[in-house]
């Protein structure tokens, strides 16, 4: 069993800049690739960015150029920076753990992002 929790959501102006963080409860990054999603109210989960197990790592159109993942394997967390945000990036944002053996599966409780002025 592995749990995920979020940090770092909040209310920003647009433009600004927040870091969301994914706490694992144990190390996992050599068999679960780490995941964002985001979901906006009435639209459907999205995947914002994702990090292979061997640290590669791929974006959304709406997240290239603004949106960083990374992770620190010594504190098993998962990061997304998030640059230059807009209305529309508001949504809940979740962590997702995915093994890359097996059909195991984890998710993280959600952490809202609400960009407004």
């Amino acid at each position: 069993q592995v749990q995920l929790v979020e940090s770092g959501g909040g209310l920003v102006q647009p433009g600004g800049s927040l870091r969301l963080s994914c706490a694992a409860s144990r190390n996992i990054f050599s068999t679960y690739a780490m995941g964002w999603y985001r979901q906006a109210p009435g639209k459907q989960r999205e995947l914002v960015a994702i990090m292979s197990t061997g640290g590669s790592t791929n974006y959304a159109d709406s997240a290239k150029g603004r949106f960083t993942i990374s992770r620190d394997n010594a504190k098993n967390t998962v990061y997304l920076q998030m640059n230059s945000l807009k209305p529309e990036d508001t949504a809940v944002y979740y962590c997702n753990a995915d093994h890359i053996y097996s059909d195991s599966e984890y998710w993280g409780q959600g952490t809202q992002v609400t960009v407004s002025s």
